[in-house]
């Protein structure tokens, strides 16, 4: 590949495992009550991966109706990006193992870890990854069986939390001379982090620390508070970059943490409701798989659609955040997103 490359976003696809569990069945195990959680996050159900289904599992799942959406096979892939705070082993990473699963024996396949903000941590690097000539089509994934690491005696954490998976496809396209390179596809992405935050969400065990896999811990207040300052911050940065105002934006894609972070950005970019798509009622905060499974659900049911100018953003542990600035699908309108 030569010449100057943009990252199209040409498929979505999205898994949830077949187990829901209710508010009301979590209030029979623990101290809460459907009320409580939806009052304070609006969550009203998460999906719990079944026995013996792993992060992969979900992963592929969603990469194969991603790659389906796309219109394209998973021979034409030549990097996974898979984002995940839950992979299936310490080592070898889970996108390896997707890899194989598709039958993919070319490029590279690796995960990253930003927790919630995982996804658009690898949207980003794939996307620079196309912009360097270096992979032509990519999957980025966003997969978590998050409910496996969550203390199920702490409801101000277990409530919180679902597991699922969802995919993207992104496609190289060469930029012809004198064209505008902004006018579709991965137009931006700004990434994010400060350590210093640590304490307010992790969790505690690693192999190199207790040897244990650990338990989520989580300050919420803390949360909400550098939730709300440092999306605000990332989403005004983003828009700067573009020499964009958010009355340009068709639709905002918000890491689905919590209803009332999720009201605090829109309220901040004046976007009515109509325009911000929320599914923490259904999924709960699925951690990197959040975005994506909210994209894929937006644009299955016909509210994206191709040409659609999309902010995404996403704040978890480290703490990471980030935002990318997405126009849809193909400039010919072809294929579907």
């Amino acid at each position: 590949m030569s010449g100057m490359y943009r990252s199209l976003l040409v498929g979505s696809g999205a898994y949830l495992p077949q187990q829901i569990v209710t508010n009301d069945e979590l209030a029979e195990r623990i101290d809460t009550s459907d009320e409580w959680i939806r009052k304070r996050t609006g969550i009203q159900q998460r999906h719990v991966a079944a026995d013996g289904e792993m992060t992969s599992d979900l992963a592929l799942a969603a990469a194969k109706i991603a790659l389906a959406d796309a219109g394209m096979d998973a021979s034409e892939i030549d990097l996974i990006v898979l984002a995940t705070t839950t992979p299936d082993d310490t080592f070898p990473a889970t996108a390896t193992k997707v890899q194989s699963a598709l039958g993919i024996t070319q490029g590279a396949a690796f995960d990253v870890q930003a927790v919630c903000a995982g996804f658009i941590y690898a949207l980003a690097t794939a996307d620079n990854f196309v912009r360097a000539g270096q992979a032509k089509r990519v999957l980025v994934i966003g997969a978590e069986t998050f409910t496996r690491i969550l203390d199920w005696e702490d409801r101000t954490t277990c409530v919180l939390f679902g597991d699922g998976a969802g995919a993207v496809v992104l496609e190289a396209e060469t930029v012809p001379a004198g064209t505008n390179r902004s006018s579709y596809g991965v137009l931006s992405t700004h990434l994010h982090s400060d350590g210093r935050a640590r304490d307010v969400l992790y969790v505690d065990g690693g192999p190199s620390s207790t040897g244990t896999t650990g338990h989520v811990r989580m300050n919420g207040q803390e949360v909400f508070k550098h939730a709300v300052q440092k999306l605000s911050r990332v989403i005004d940065e983003t828009l700067e970059a573009n020499d964009l105002s958010a009355s340009d934006i068709d639709w905002l894609v918000p890491h689905q943490a919590n209803q009332r972070i999720i009201d605090a950005m829109a309220n901040r970019m004046n976007l009515p409701s109509e325009k911000v798509v929320s599914c923490i009622r259904e999924h709960a905060n699925t951690s990197a798989a959040s975005v994506p499974l909210a994209l894929s659900a937006a644009v299955r049911d016909g509210r994206i659609k191709n040409g659609d100018l999309v902010l995404m953003e996403a704040i978890g542990g480290g703490l990471a955040w980030g935002a990318g600035l997405v126009r849809i699908g193909r400039p010919n309108g072809s294929g579907e997103a």
